[in-house]
């Protein structure tokens, strides 16, 4: 009976921790894949057990008590605490189990990652993985996100960021859009020409570097469309409307079969950095373990990145 009900009661405390980290009882029945009514009454047994309040609701939010924020800082320990004994007990040789939530940007997260995410599931068959594909910035909490894979976005000091990889960018254009203008043999005659911005990454200038100049050419642009799509920034490009600056891997073809023209090979953009982010813990369940060690072994080999440069 004892056991039955230290079970009971490490639920009690998952779903109140889920309750404070996602804002809401609703929220919480969401991610937990269970009725708000379910949770209101988890909420409720936790706080007959304890003797204690431990939210304050209203109509519009939840607000944690001193002994609610208390609570949650041990609860928080005692579920990271048992997440590792389940993993160290439960399994041999630290295999990966359970559902991994991660989000990728859409551009590579629909590609180039999906052949080391099959491998990596077929390598732990007890595993899921939920892949979402999203350029947005993360909320772990809210998101319900194990992970992220991050390109070129700052990082939040709050939580966990290694360096995977980079990606190097070019700037292109279409032979029929060139043909209209004055041939462009320096970064400054880049702000004569229509442009696409890309504008997760640069919206009214850009900024160029080559091998001997200290500091970077900045080049000022008057974009005829903006959007945070790189698949529509290059398709654009294809059909004429303007120059952009976009990952190289998008358009190695395209420049190989003459369809663009990669403008001033000797002045390149930065490349952009890639990211594995996730929130600060106590304790990392395995299926995040292994699927950081699986990241740093395979991305700079991908298509279209590079290891790091130091």
């Amino acid at each position: 009976m004892k056991r039955t009900e230290r079970i009971d009661r490490i639920e009690l405390m998952r779903t109140f921790v889920r309750i404070v980290e996602s804002g809401s009882l609703s929220a919480a029945a969401r991610q937990l894949g269970t009725t708000q009514a379910t949770v209101s009454r988890r909420l409720q047994s936790l706080e007959t057990v304890l003797g204690v309040r431990l939210l304050l609701r209203t109509t519009h939010a939840t607000k944690l008590t001193d002994d609610g924020e208390r609570c949650y800082q041990h609860a928080r320990r005692v579920i990271d605490s048992w997440l590792a004994l389940e993993d160290e007990v439960g399994q041999t040789e630290d295999e990966p189990v359970g559902v991994l939530r991660v989000r990728a940007p859409h551009a590579f997260g629909q590609d180039q990652l999906l052949k080391p995410l099959t491998h990596f599931l077929q390598r732990y068959p007890q595993l899921s993985v939920e892949w979402m594909l999203n350029d947005k910035s993360v909320d772990f909490l809210s998101d319900n996100l194990d992970c992220a894979i991050r390109v070129g976005a700052e990082i939040d000091p709050a939580t966990v960021s290694v360096l995977l990889a980079e990606v190097p960018r070019c700037v292109v254009a279409s032979p029929e859009l060139l043909a209209q203008f004055a041939s462009v043999k320096t970064p400054e005659d880049l702000s004569a020409l229509p442009w696409i911005a890309i504008n997760t990454f640069y919206q009214r200038h850009v900024e160029l570097f080559d091998d001997v100049s200290e500091l970077p050419a900045r080049v000022v642009i008057t974009p005829r469309l903006s959007t945070d799509s790189l698949h529509v920034a290059r398709n654009t490009v294809l059909s004429g409307l303007g120059v952009a600056v976009v990952s190289s891997w998008t358009v190695k073809e395209d420049i190989q079969e003459g369809r663009l023209v990669h403008l001033l090979p000797g002045w390149q953009p930065a490349a952009l950095p890639v990211h594995l982010v996730y929130p600060w813990s106590r304790y990392y369940p395995a299926r995040l373990r292994r699927f950081l060690e699986m990241m740093r072994q395979v991305m700079p080999d991908i298509a279209g990145m590079r290891k790091p440069e130091q």
